[in-house]
């Protein structure tokens, strides 16, 4: 059966979106009430996440580009899909395997989260290029996050209700549910705009592999506004570590909650995830109306107010007096985010081969990865030694030097 390439895109995108949110609403209180893990650890989660997209990006980002993009989506579906399914049977097991604690085993879903991240990653955004054409991608990545938002806002009901009833239950609906979109995509993804790299006579799997990477690289090298993005990539992966893990733990132990009847910590963490998916939905509404989102200098113009905008509420957040000043930084900060994630994607693929696009936006990944790999524990150190306030202040600065990236773009243009 043939469904139209930007339909099953946007079914992807609502589908993973739904899957995120209904798992990530309320991991803090399964990682950190249930599970027990304390900030070094939760960093350190992350980082075993982010190596392993540091050490497979590059493989993974290379078949799709050399072999089959869609084929990547689908595998990276399913392991996905198992990385989320083996945190949600935690507890099921829990005392049948006695030497494996529930932090190892937390770490081994991971591995299988990074892996499946590298092969979507770049091979989805790929493929939709190819499909419908780059002049539209602006216009595409704006829609495609106004679905995910409404995702978002269905699974923030979802994991609230599912974690009342038993902590890991969001991660094994959310785990399923990828599963399903892997079945889906079986079904309905078709590749009709991408055309695999002739492969020399005699060639290994590995030659072709490597001679794709090589491409990608020497496309990133003889392109100075690839390299200056891939130094963009690097310090949001530095960033964006620190805040990911610790804005929950900045909530429960520096900030706290509002003593209001009927209103759990759960409840909460629903509230604010559903006020900022609304609030980040009528900021990209606003963007796709009133801005031209398929022209490079709006897209960096946006993307350099945008960032100062985000150190500001970062610094904001991490020095909030009371729960409703971290509130309101909070929401900010996501509508931010809602907005500046498509300008990106659309600012990246605009600047990209297509023979090597997977290839290249697995190596800003990879990038990303490298930025969270390094920065993530050295902010996580400063929290246990200091405080989380500090490890979120450093996280704002560690965004300062993407300021100075995107004016010396400017300029250029």
């Amino acid at each position: 059966m043939v469904m139209n390439a930007t339909h099953v895109y946007m079914t992807k995108r609502f589908a993973t979106s739904l899957a995120n949110a209904t798992m990530f609403t309320t991991y803090a209180l399964y990682y950190i009430a249930a599970l027990g893990l304390n900030p070094f650890e939760l960093l350190l989660v992350g980082m075993v996440l982010e190596l392993s997209v540091l050490l497979f990006e590059g493989v993974t980002g290379v078949v799709a580009d050399t072999y089959s993009r869609r084929l990547s989506v689908i595998i990276g579906m399913f392991l996905l899909g198992t990385a989320f399914v083996l945190q949600g049977i935690l507890p099921a097991i829990d005392g049948v395997l006695p030497f494996v604690s529930a932090f190892m085993w937390v770490l081994v879903a991971q591995v299988f989260f990074g892996v499946g991240d590298t092969f979507v990653s770049g091979a989805d955004t790929a493929w939709i290029a190819d499909e419908v054409g780059e002049e539209k991608l602006g216009s595409i990545f704006m829609r495609a996050k106004r679905y995910s938002l409404l995702a978002n806002m269905l699974g923030i009901g979802l994991s609230v209700w599912l974690s009342t009833l038993a902590p890991n239950l969001p991660y094994l609906v959310g785990g399923l549910i990828y599963l399903g979109l892997g079945v889906f995509l079986i079904l309905f993804m078709q590749e009709t705009g991408f055309t695999p790299r002739e492969r020399e006579r005699g060639a290994s799997h590995w030659r072709e592999m490597a001679q794709t990477w090589l491409s990608g690289a020497h496309v990133i090298r003889r392109q100075p506004i690839l390299l200056l993005i891939l130094l963009v990539t690097l310090f949001t992966g530095a960033a964006s570590e620190g805040y990911d893990r610790l804005r929950e733990a900045h909530l429960i132990s520096e900030i706290g909650f509002p003593q209001l009847a009927g209103i759990s910590m759960a409840m909460w963490f629903g509230i604010i995830a559903a006020l900022s998916s609304l609030l980040g939905l009528f900021a990209v509404s606003f963007a796709e109306k009133r801005l031209d989102v398929n022209n490079g200098r709006v897209v960096i113009v946006g993307m350099f107010v945008l960032t100062a905008l985000k150190i500001a509420a970062l610094i904001s957040f991490a020095m909030a007096p009371d729960f409703g000043w971290a509130l309101a930084t909070l929401l900010l900060i996501g509508a931010i985010e809602s907005l500046i994630n498509p300008l990106y994607d659309t600012w990246l693929n605009l600047n990209i081969e297509s023979s090597v696009r997977a290839t290249v936006l697995s190596m800003m990944s990879q990038s990303n990865a490298f930025g969270q790999t390094a920065g993530g524990p050295a902010v996580g150190w400063i929290g246990n030694r200091l405080s989380i306030r500090a490890s979120l202040l450093t996280a704002a600065l560690l965004l300062l030097p993407i300021l100075a990236v995107f004016g010396r773009v400017l300029r250029r243009r």
